[in-house]
C-alpha cells in the first residue's frame, strides 16, 4: 500500500456555497459532476494518478460537522499559510492557526469550512 488515504469526501449542506469556498481558498475552478437531482460532487485540486477528493452534496446522506467524522488533512504545500490566509474571507473560521508539528513532520492548521466541516492543512514549511 502506497498511501493510507485514497479518496475523501467533504459534506456540503449548501453545495454552491461550499463550491465557492473551496474555489476561493485554492484559487481554483472546480469541476462539478451532477449525478441527478439529489447528488452533486465537486472535485478538489489534484494531480493525475494522485489522491483526490471532492465536496459532495446528497441531502440526507452527507452531513457536515465540526466535531464528528474524519479529520482530513489537505495538502498545503509549499506553505499552508497561503491557503489559510483565504479561509476567513471565503466564509470559514480558523480554529488552530499554523503551528509546527515537529521539525521532521512540518506544519499543520485546522479550520471550519463554509459548511461547518472541520478540515486540516499540512505543509512542509
Amino acid at each position: 500500500m502506497k498511501n493510507a488515504l485514497n479518496w475523501f469526501e467533504l459534506p456540503a449542506g449548501n453545495f454552491e456555497r461550499a463550491k465557492k469556498f473551496y474555489e476561493d481558498i485554492f484559487n481554483y475552478k472546480m469541476f462539478v459532476l451532477d449525478l441527478g437531482s439529489n447528488f452533486k460532487m465537486g472535485f478538489l485540486p489534484f494531480e493525475e494518478k494522485s489522491i483526490g477528493g471532492a465536496v459532495v452534496w446528497n441531502e440526507g446522506f452527507y452531513k457536515p460537522g465540526a466535531t464528528e467524522g474524519p479529520l482530513v488533512y489537505l495538502n498545503g504545500n509549499p506553505d499552508l499559510i497561503i491557503i489559510l490566509n483565504h479561509v476567513e474571507t471565503a466564509g470559514g473560521k480558523i480554529i488552530i492557526p499554523k503551528r509546527q508539528v515537529s521539525p521532521q513532520f512540518g506544519y499543520m492548521a485546522v479550520f471550519i469550512d463554509s459548511e461547518g466541516n472541520r478540515v486540516a492543512l499540512h505543509s512542509n514549511s
